[in-house]
């Protein structure tokens, strides 16, 4: 690497700037501005109230207020300038991984660092969360555009290592965070999918809009190896020789239906589920999401 922002060069930041992300990020339905707006549904705080007036929508009348006074008013809300976000990198032992080019924790840092910066320029709060089998760094959310270089900083210096307990560290998260934001959680999921979807529901009682990116290895998808191999769990140490083209069948079938388990429970949980390959140049991919989301929204 050359330096934090080994990503994010002066071509990627201006093709960045036709993207309004927060104009995207919707919760329970709600757009996000850039300034104090009279709109209500994410992370709104009570100011006071004012007589109904002829035109104003029935459904914002206070009916408590009403069965005690006999008359009408509105309840006033202060939308909160900054939306929070919290990038939550997973840098397990098997994130290293990467037989050809990139591996799935680089391409992990350089998706963040340009989430971080899109997010940071439009004034939004953005935190960071890493961690393999515990919470290994936490920056809590900030919106100062100088708060990038400690983002940068931390990610820069990531290693692949340890276990994986993504249920674990995502209850921790949610129960620090209080009000409602954003929680995007970029990893490769090798973990055990119950105990996983447990911390992801935690954050969607509490109304949290929740992404996930899952980071997969053309050769984890393909499993395309030509000749007798050692395989050595990452994570575990645990060693097995095989024969790739005796198990591939079936080693792909197991893939796959483990991938179409985690996007069809995303879909129950309203997660939304972004499946990445590493061998896709992570411009593409961010390029190719926040298409989608300004066509979903």
């Amino acid at each position: 690497m050359k330096d934090n922002r080994e990503f994010l060069s002066d071509e990627f930041i201006a093709s960045l700037n036709k993207f309004n992300l927060r104009a995207r990020l919707i919760v329970e339905g709600f757009k996000i501005g850039l300034h104090k707006s009279p709109y209500h549904g994410f992370s709104v705080e009570f100011s006071d109230h004012r007589q109904y007036n002829p035109g104003d929508p029935v459904s914002a009348i206070d009916w408590k207020v009403f069965a005690k006074t006999d008359r009408y008013y509105i309840k006033r809300f202060e939308e909160e300038t900054n939306l929070k976000c919290y990038l939550v990198i997973d840098h397990s032992a098997s994130m290293a991984f990467g037989r050809k080019g990139i591996t799935k924790l680089e391409y992990a840092k350089a998706l963040a660092s340009a989430l971080a910066w899109l997010m940071m320029t439009q004034q939004d709060a953005v935190g960071l969360l890493t961690y393999d089998e515990e919470i290994t760094d936490y920056l809590p959310p900030r919106s100062l555009r100088s708060y990038l270089d400690e983002i940068f900083k931390r990610l820069y210096n990531l290693q692949g290592r340890k276990k994986t307990a993504t249920a674990a560290v995502l209850h921790k998260l949610a129960e620090q965070v209080r009000k409602r934001g954003l929680i995007i959680l970029i990893s490769d999921m090798l973990d055990d999918m119950d105990s996983l979807f447990s911390g992801l529901q935690h954050f969607r009682h509490q109304k949290h809009e929740v992404i996930l990116f899952h980071l997969q290895d053309e050769e984890e998808l393909n499993f395309d190896f030509k000749q007798e191999t050692e395989f050595i769990d990452s994570e575990s140490g645990e060693k097995i020789i095989v024969n790739p083209w005796l198990i591939r069948k079936d080693y792909q079938a197991e893939y796959t239906s483990f991938t179409e388990k985690l996007k069809q429970r995303c879909f129950e949980a309203g997660i939304e589920y972004n499946p990445i390959t590493t061998s896709t140049p992570f411009e593409k991919s961010l390029f190719d999401y926040l298409m989608k989301r300004s066509r979903l929204y």
